[in-house]
């Protein structure tokens, strides 16, 4: 093995294995807590490759076309999924969670609010921390329990979309363009529990009620398109 000035030189062939390898184990994980989990697109260069003839879509994506019906949380399934191909992690929203996508600057108070009310007894907003997920383009997706639509002061904002039902998210350690996805809060400090919605929503208008609305941004990665319904 050769190395660099930081790092052993690892030859591609053995590094898109290790990657898979690595993706794989994600997968699977998060299917056996009843994520249902799909292939997505691989990062290829600048653009994300999925496989299919002619596919124009460049940004992240899911692989497969009928990754709606398909997205499973069967280890044999899962398993095959990644036994070729470093497949990004998709984690298929509207059945065993939602997620509720803010920018970076909400994100973060929201977090803040969340431990804030987790270490005071008897809070009511105790149980709003949940698993948090966070993209290198600094977007925060908080994993909440599923079917509760967006309160009034957070549905007309563009830079807040919630993934639902026929939405998906990216979940660590996938590769964006920027960079890999994240955990902030990794699911096994909260033992995988999912907050209610209602709660975290909560922290997200108190939150921007004390912040001055920015200018709309549509997230670049992720399409208002997909807000779950």
């Amino acid at each position: 093995m050769q190395w660099t000035a930081n790092r052993p030189f690892v030859p591609p062939p053995l590094a898109d294995r290790l990657d898979r390898l690595r993706l794989r184990r994600h997968a699977l994980r998060y299917a056996a807590h009843g994520w249902a989990v799909t292939p997505g697109a691989c990062l290829a260069g600048h653009r994300f490759a999925c496989g299919r003839p002619g596919c124009p879509i460049m940004m992240c994506h899911p692989a497969l076309e009928s990754w709606e019906d398909t997205a499973s949380t069967d280890p044999g399934l899962v398993s095959d999924w990644w036994r070729r191909r470093p497949y990004s992690v998709l984690l298929a929203t509207g059945g065993r969670l939602d997620a509720l996508e803010v920018p970076a600057a909400l994100g973060l108070r929201v977090l803040g609010a969340a431990r804030l009310h987790r270490s005071l007894p008897g809070a009511g907003r105790a149980d709003a921390l949940g698993p948090v997920a966070v993209t290198a383009a600094g977007r925060w997706m908080f994993l909440v329990r599923p079917g509760e639509p967006l309160r009034s002061e957070l549905d007309h904002r563009l830079d807040v979309v919630r993934h639902g039902c026929g939405s998906w998210i990216p979940a660590p350690p996938s590769r964006m363009l920027e960079g890999p996805v994240r955990w902030a809060v990794p699911p096994e400090r909260t033992q995988w529990r999912l907050p209610a919605p209602a709660l975290v929503q909560t922290l997200m208008a108190d939150a921007l009620g004390a912040t001055p609305a920015p200018r709309p941004v549509v997230p670049r990665q992720l399409s208002t398109a997909r807000r779950g319904t």
